[in-house]
């Protein structure tokens, strides 16, 4: 499918800005890995969502509102002192009730896809949170965080939601993939993309750790998105 956002101006008129074709082409790269039945198994709905791919400079833009947010002391001192290397986890329990907004373009270098995670809080800039998931590695999808940090993606689907679960986290250094000890890891994520019906989904986060418990939760309720710029003419 293409959408074509060129305007028409009248015979003889000149632009007052550049014009641009957006377009959105059917992408199964989701849907290969979870395999015919796991795809099947999800609403209608979810599968619209994961099965765009967005060319040139358009991006897809959720905007919703974060509706829980909890840390007990343990997730709260990882989520602080991973700020080091650009807050992965979400850290400010400030921001249940406040806007969010998640972008998703795609990353031509690694045919991936990035996403921009933006939460606003009670006070100073909204945090923003960015990965990159690349359709690579032993599971078939990664997401990058930075600093060479990644974590190997498994898929599961429900008659509700799609859900990727923390299959291994890594180093990559150059051409080097170094996988971190289970005891070195922060825990099992799990983030979800649950229906609501309407246009409407639920995000949720969840990291939990085999001592310490659920070391953080966030929920958040987004609705459907809208296209953003496209290929310049």
């Amino acid at each position: 499918m293409i959408v074509n956002s060129k305007s028409i101006a009248p015979p003889g008129a000149k632009p007052t800005q550049p014009q641009f074709d957006v377009a959105v082409r059917p992408d199964d790269r989701f849907k290969n890995l979870l395999g015919v039945a796991g795809w099947t198994r999800l609403p209608k709905a979810i599968q619209r969502r994961f099965s765009k791919r967005l060319l040139g400079d358009a991006s897809l833009a959720y905007q919703g509102r974060v509706t829980r947010m909890r840390m007990n002391p343990v997730g709260r001192a990882l989520a602080f002192a991973l700020r080091v290397i650009g807050a992965p986890l979400p850290f400010d329990r400030t921001s249940v009730g406040r806007s969010a907004v998640v972008t998703v373009t795609e990353d031509a270098a690694t045919g991936g896809q990035f996403w921009i995670r933006q939460y606003g809080r009670a006070a100073g800039f909204p945090q923003m949170v960015g990965s990159s998931k690349r359709f690579a590695g032993p599971t078939g999808l990664e997401e990058y965080i930075g600093f060479g940090i990644g974590i190997s993606l498994r898929l599961k689907s429900t008659t509700n939601g799609l859900y990727f679960l923390s299959d291994r986290y890594f180093l990559k250094l150059g051409q080097k993939r170094l996988p971190l000890p289970r005891w070195a890891g922060p825990g099992a994520l799990v983030v979800g993309h649950e229906e609501l019906g309407g246009g409407q989904f639920r995000f949720t986060l969840e990291l939990a750790h085999p001592l310490f418990g659920e070391l953080i939760r966030q929920d958040a309720t987004f609705h459907d998105a809208e296209i953003i710029g496209g290929v310049r003419s």
